[in-house]
């Protein structure tokens, strides 16, 4: 189980390929899925998500006169990604696209998140707007990472599709 934020943040390179999401306390790993988050938190049933191909993306951080870390980029191309709703075995795939993440590290320990391109953004019951939800995203998203964990997403452009619902 994944509960700190820098597991989150692992997590968010991990799927990066195209996505950017949250992972909670209660996403597992089991045998033959890669990730399984339990009903009412990805989704109204388990959602599995299992990764295929590598990760071609470039990391790059930038720091202060100090060396702290003041922001993150990150770009290229993900893994491809499907989804499977454990109660009926529907299944959706995404290809392998590209994105672009740009973290800002806040002065107050949040964390604000702008990505373009491709991306998967998964909301719990504890982020804002209350999940569960799981939104692939094609455009700009942008979203705060409080001090507790809490995303907080601000604005979307471009077009969104409703995983959940596509696999209901």
């Amino acid at each position: 189980m994944w509960r700190s934020l820098s597991k989150r943040r692992s997590a968010v390179a991990a799927f990066a390929l195209t996505t950017v999401f949250a992972v909670c306390a209660g996403a597992a790993v089991a045998a033959e899925h890669d990730v399984v988050f339990p009903a009412g938190t990805a989704c109204d049933f388990d959602l599995a998500i299992d990764i295929a191909g590598g990760d071609q993306r470039v990391e790059r951080t930038f720091v202060d006169a100090d060396g702290n870390p003041v922001r993150t980029l990150s770009a290229g191309v993900g893994s491809q990604l499907t989804f499977t709703n454990l109660s009926t075995n529907a299944t959706t795939a995404l290809p392998a696209n590209g994105a672009v993440t740009n973290t800002v590290f806040n002065a107050d320990g949040s964390q604000t998140v702008t990505t373009t391109g491709h991306n998967v953004l998964i909301l719990f019951s504890t982020d804002v707007p209350a999940g569960p939800s799981t939104t692939l995203y094609v455009g700009r998203v942008v979203f705060t990472v409080g001090v507790d964990g809490v995303f907080t997403l601000k604005s979307t452009s471009g077009r969104k599709m409703d995983i959940c619902a596509a696999l209901s």
